[in-house]
C-alpha cells in the first residue's frame, strides 16, 4: 500500500478497530489506522473523544523514543520549504520523520486550506514522511489542540523525528515550546532592523535561530545576520536547560547546511541527555498538559450547562446597566456553579 499523504488523503471512511486493533495497526505502520486515529482526537464529539483517549493510553508504553522538533519563524521565512529539505535529508539519514503543520483555519468560517500538503511536493511522496496538516481552529499558540496527542500516536508508529510547524511568531508560540524537545526559530537574512520586530519571550525560548535563504547575494547578508543574533542571545539570561543557543545559515533550496542543522538538534539531545534536562522537561510538559487539559475541561463544562448559561444572561445584563462590576458578577456565577452559595 502507498504510503502518500495524498493517497491517505482521499479516504473517506475511517477504519472501525478497537483501542487494541488501532494500536497494533499503528505500530505495524498501518497509515490509515494512524490518519484515522488522529481525526478521532481533533474530533469534537464525545464518543471520539473516549475512543481516542483509549487509544492514547494504550499508546503511551510505545511513545517517547523520538526527538521533538518545533519549526516557527516570521511570514515568508520559508518554513515549508525548509522542513521539506530538512525532512528530507533525515530519511537519507535513515530516519523516519512526521510532520504535524498546523493550518491557519478562518476565524470567520472556521475552514482551512490546507496548504501545507501542496508546498512539500517532494516530501510527501517519500515512503518514509509522514505529513499531517491540522487546521489550527484558532487554538491557542496556532497550534491544534490534538497535537500533543498526535505526536504520542507519530511516536508509537515508529517516526524518529516529529517536526510541528507553527502558523507563525506570536506570544503565544510557548504553546509550541511546551510540546518538544527542540525549538527551532527561523529568520530572514538582513541584520539589525529584523531583530526590533522579534518579541523578547521568542528569542529567550530557542534553542537554535537559523537564518534562511542564505544563498547567492544573500548570504553575506546572512553571515552579518548571525552575528546580530548572536550579539542578541547573549544578553538573554541561561538556559534551565544549561544548553547555549546556537546561531547558523542555511540556504533549503540549494540544501545548503541543512546538515548543520541537524547537528546542532543531535548536539542539544546529547547535552541534555545527559544532564538529565531531556527527560525532567518531558515530565514537566506532560504535568503542564493535565492541567491545561482540567482548564479546558471546566471552561466546556460551565459553557454547556443551561442553567449556568440562563444565569449568565441575567447578570450580563446587570453588567451592561452598571448594577454589578463584571468582576463580582463573574465570582457570584462561578459560586453559583460550584454550588459554593447555598
Amino acid at each position: 500500500m502507498s504510503k502518500s499523504i495524498n493517497h491517505n488523503f482521499k479516504r473517506k471512511s475511517k477504519p472501525t478497530y478497537s483501542p487494541d486493533e488501532f494500536v497494533s495497526e499503528i505500530r505495524g505502520g498501518d497509515i490509515s489506522a494512524l490518519s484515522a486515529a488522529i481525526t478521532f482526537v481533533e474530533s469534537s464529539k464525545p464518543e471520539d473523544h473516549i475512543l481516542a483517549n483509549e487509544i492514547i493510553d494504550k499508546c503511551l508504553p510505545f511513545s517517547g523514543n523520538s526527538i521533538r522538533i518545533g519549526i516557527t519563524g516570521v511570514p515568508g521565512v520559508g518554513k515549508s520549504t525548509f522542513i521539506e529539505s530538512f525532512g528530507n535529508f533525515l530519511t537519507q539519514q535513515g530516519k523516519k520523520v512526521a510532520v504535524l503543520a498546523i493550518d491557519p483555519s478562518s476565524q470567520k468560517s472556521g475552514g482551512s486550506i490546507l496548504g501545507d500538503k501542496t508546498r512539500m511536493e517532494t516530501l510527501v511522496q517519500n515512503e518514509n514522511v509522514f505529513v499531517r496538516p491540522s487546521p489550527s481552529r484558532g487554538s491557542l499558540g496556532g497550534v491544534a489542540k490534538a497535537t500533543r496527542e498526535s505526536i504520542v500516536l507519530c511516536e508509537t508508529a515508529g517516526y524518529d523525528v516529529i517536526i510541528i510547524e507553527t502558523v507563525g511568531v506570536g506570544q503565544s508560540e510557548i504553546t509550541v515550546r511546551g510540546m518538544v524537545d527542540f525549538f527551532l526559530l527561523l529568520m530572514l537574512s538582513g541584520a539589525g532592523d529584523e531583530l526590533q520586530g522579534i518579541k523578547r519571550g521568542i528569542m529567550e525560548m530557542a534553542d537554535a535561530v537559523v537564518i534562511t535563504k542564505a544563498d547567492g547575494d544573500n548570504l553575506p547578508l546572512a553571515k552579518k545576520a548571525m552575528s546580530e543574533y548572536k550579539n542578541a542571545l547573549h544578553l538573554f539570561p541561561a538556559m534551565d536547560s544549561q544548553w547555549i543557543p546556537k546561531v547558523s545559515h542555511c540556504s533549503a533550496l540549494n540544501n545548503y547546511n541543512i546538515d548543520e542543522v541537524w547537528n546542532i538538534i543531535s548536539s542539544y539531545q546529547n547535552t541534555t541527555v545527559n544532564n538529565g534536562f531531556y527527560t525532567e522537561n518531558r515530565k514537566l510538559q506532560s504535568q503542564f498538559w493535565m492541567n491545561e487539559r482540567i482548564n479546558e475541561l471546566l471552561v466546556s463544562s460551565f459553557y454547556n450547562d443551561a442553567e449556568a448559561q440562563k444565569e449568565k444572561a441575567k447578570l450580563e445584563k446587570d453588567v451592561l446597566s452598571g448594577k454589578i462590576s463584571p468582576f463580582k458578577a463573574a465570582e457570584e456565577l462561578v459560586q453559583k456553579y460550584l454550588g459554593e452559595d447555598e
